[in-house]
């Protein structure tokens, strides 16, 4: 439903702009047959995209594994709302890149070992560049633009990368080393970080709430992010702050106040109104992975709700970021996502407030007397800071910057 409705809104817009650039009239009912056909035509196109690209990437992440069996493309049209030709057009295309296989009597199952190349000798990891810019360049001509424009923008987005690439790091270079939930302030701060300390960047991996405690813990970061909420208490962070360091003193630093909650697609075309409905409506939901702090809360939530999480579809699958789920809702992979407004708005998104949640930066003693953390500390509490991280929509800036000792 929710990928039927994206595709015919973007395709529509396309065809009705290049159908009145040509000064069509488009008021008869013969027309109208006519433009319904195309645009049923190039829907199909649009899905069978969208099928091949889901399929690819579930096999990349795991999610289906060497000798799993696929669907039927009977089951596969009626999962995806298309015709069987749609279908079967994407298991052909997954077996030209060399992903699946396909027998009579024997089904569409997943290749035993990627192949080094695929048909034609183009690697997979350049078949996927391309496939990922076929999305693009689908993205920006349905949204109006022109292929002279667009081919402008990459241009000069080439020159920009070259541009930074050719100047020479500081002398006196380093580094901060972040690991923890995603947030993107943390994203954003890492490609402005040398303004905040000259000299230095932050690198981040974005390992969730408990795996950027982990790293701290190993001696491997200097700063992990998380916004873990405690069930007992009802506070946030400091409980699983004290169970990781029970003899170390350890600082947290406020980040910001976020809103957590229901990502949706533009007018909420299934009446969503809380975690309740993805079961009674058989939604399909893009998640978090496990160890995020948006996992942990969405976790104690179904439960509160007496909801179990086998019950609601998708609810296993992982994605690393707010963003990336995001991105699912926004090319019509789910229904629903898990996140936070900020990333909601970023992709033209609705989204429905569930919850309020404070994320914080820790560093040990030792880490609070690095320079670069110190700068960031300072920037933090800064006008100039709270402005950059308002500006992203959905953070709340009363205690950033802010510093709780615990120990």
């Amino acid at each position: 439903m929710c990928l039927r409705f994206l595709c015919y809104q973007k395709i529509s817009l396309l065809y009705m702009t290049e159908v009145t650039s040509y000064g069509v009239n488009i008021g008869s009912d013969l027309r109208s047959r006519q433009v319904g056909n195309i645009l049923h035509a190039m829907e199909e196109v649009y899905l069978y995209r969208q099928i091949t690209e889901h399929i690819r990437r579930e096999i990349q992440s795991g999610v289906l594994k060497p000798g799993d069996r696929l669907p039927s493309v009977k089951q596969m049209a009626a999962r995806w709302d298309c015709t069987v030709g749609t279908a079967q057009r994407a298991y052909q295309e997954l077996v030209r890149q060399g992903l699946v296989t396909s027998r009579p009597g024997q089904g569409t199952r997943v290749v035993g070992n990627w192949p080094a190349s695929s048909a034609g000798g183009e690697p997979l990891r350049r078949l996927a560049l391309v496939n990922r810019a076929e999305t693009f360049l689908l993205e920006t001509l349905t949204a109006g633009y022109t292929m002279e424009e667009v081919e402008s923008a990459v241009r000069q987005a080439l020159e920009r990368w070259q541009v930074a690439k050719s100047q020479p790091l500081p002398v006196h270079s380093g580094e901060l080393r972040f690991a923890g939930s995603h947030d993107p302030v943390i994203s954003w701060l890492a490609g402005h970080f040398h303004e905040i300390a000259p000299g230095f960047s932050l690198t981040c991996e974005f390992s969730g709430s408990l795996g950027g405690l982990l790293a701290l813990a190993e001696g491997k970061v200097d700063v992990a992010g998380c916004h873990l909420l405690d069930e007992q208490s009802g506070d946030y962070n400091l409980p699983f702050v004290r169970r990781f360091f029970p003899s170390q003193r350890v600082a947290l630093v406020t980040l910001a106040h976020r809103r957590l909650g229901l990502i949706l697609p533009p007018g909420n075309p299934a009446g969503v109104s809380g975690l309740a409905d993805l079961r009674e409506r058989r939604l399909w939901l893009a998640n978090r992975q496990p160890g995020s702090g948006t996992r942990v809360w969405s976790d104690q939530a179904l439960r509160r709700l007496g909801i179990a999480p086998d019950d609601i579809a998708g609810y296993q699958e992982a994605w690393m970021t707010h963003s990336a789920v995001a991105r699912q809702v926004a090319e019509g992979q789910a229904d629903v996502g898990v996140g936070l407004e900020a990333a909601a708005r970023s992709y033209g998104l609705d989204f429905i407030p569930l919850t309020h949640e404070r994320y914080d930066l820790v560093l040990s003693e030792d880490g609070m007397q690095l320079l670069p953390a110190r700068r960031l500390i300072d920037w933090l509490g800064s006008p100039e800071g709270r402005q950059a991280i308002e500006a992203h929509g959905g953070h709340d800036t009363r205690d950033t910057g802010r510093v709780e000792w615990c120990g």
